[in-house]
């Protein structure tokens, strides 16, 4: 049994496989195709951190894979009440048939997966969004420009920052993070995905000049500069990324083909402009629907694995 917990403990050819079911499921779904890959199944969806694309996208994505989804948040069970990960585990994945987890440290997921009876998706955790690559990298596919990519990442060096070194080093394409002075990647993410990068020739560059990370990229991406839970620090950031700014200025140093993703939400004139979001070169709503194939991927594929140790 399989859980996509990290893009780290893939291979690029499962990664790639997994897209390839994406994408299909994709074609299917446009022409009106719902096939039941897995029909009468429960998604247990635990919600610990709130969100509209995670809970739409999951939830959908199952109904329309022939099962049905269970919104659980910590205010439903009894993890909100202080029951330990490893009992909720073991009680909820008797009851369901694959369980999606969105929470805060990463910990936390890896002790439901040890646990659990069923594959365990990680919805988000403060350290690593995998789900959101995966349709980031769909979105790259589609678009034309998975080969010779060179994709530039400004902003926080966060859990997006964090799985963008991860599907690069898998993948094997040019990567470029900058973050102001502070706000760095987190150390022994980049040493691990340096030593992954060694095996597929991957080239990671970290730099707090945002115009050296874009300069002749071809995809430019960002995220929040205030993550829930940083509410409190929102001044301080604000003043700290200036500068981070996905403009039009920043997106003419990058190559005329470049695209702009941002996984939303977006707050306009922080992180990104409002031309940058709404001009011809924003796929991000390309982006965020494809949430709902590439999880759908994700999910089948799982369900296929189910009895491979």
């Amino acid at each position: 049994m399989r859980h996509f917990l990290t893009l780290a403990d893939y291979s690029k050819d499962e990664i790639l496989e997994i897209l390839d079911l994406a994408k299909q499921i994709k074609t299917e779904t446009k022409a009106k195709e719902f096939k039941k890959y897995m029909p009468n199944q429960t998604l247990g969806m635990i919600f610990e951190k709130s969100s509209t694309r995670t809970r739409v996208s999951f939830e959908t994505g199952i109904y329309q894979l022939g099962g049905i989804g269970l919104f659980l948040s910590s205010n439903d069970i009894q993890l909100g009440r202080g029951e330990p990960m490893s009992d909720t585990s073991r009680v909820i994945s008797r009851m369901v048939d694959m369980v999606m987890i969105r929470t805060f440290e990463h910990s936390k997921i890896e002790e439901f997966a040890k646990y659990s009876k069923v594959p365990v998706i990680n919805g988000l955790t403060n350290e690593f969004h995998p789900v959101q690559l995966m349709a980031d990298y769909m979105t790259i596919q589609e678009a034309g420009l998975d080969k010779d990519l060179v994709a530039a990442y400004v902003g926080d060096g966060n859990n997006m920052a964090h799985s963008w070194l991860n599907m690069a080093a898998k993948l094997g394409f040019e990567l470029r993070i900058a973050t102001p002075k502070g706000y760095e990647v987190d150390a022994s993410i980049l040493a691990n995905a340096l030593e992954m990068a060694k095996l597929s020739g991957a080239k990671i560059t970290i730099t707090n000049d945002p115009k050296v990370a874009v300069k002749g990229s071809t995809v430019v991406t960002t995220d929040t500069w205030v993550s829930m839970g940083q509410e409190a620090e929102k001044e301080k950031r604000l003043k700290d990324f200036e500068g981070y700014i996905v403009d039009s200025n920043m997106m003419k140093v990058a190559q005329e083909k470049a695209i702009f993703l941002h996984c939303l939400p977006a707050y306009r004139g922080y992180e990104v402009s409002e031309e940058v979001m709404e001009g011809p070169q924003s796929l991000i709503f390309e982006e965020a629907e494809n949430r709902l194939h590439a999880q759908k991927g994700v999910m089948v594929w799982l369900d296929r694995k189910r009895d491979i140790k």
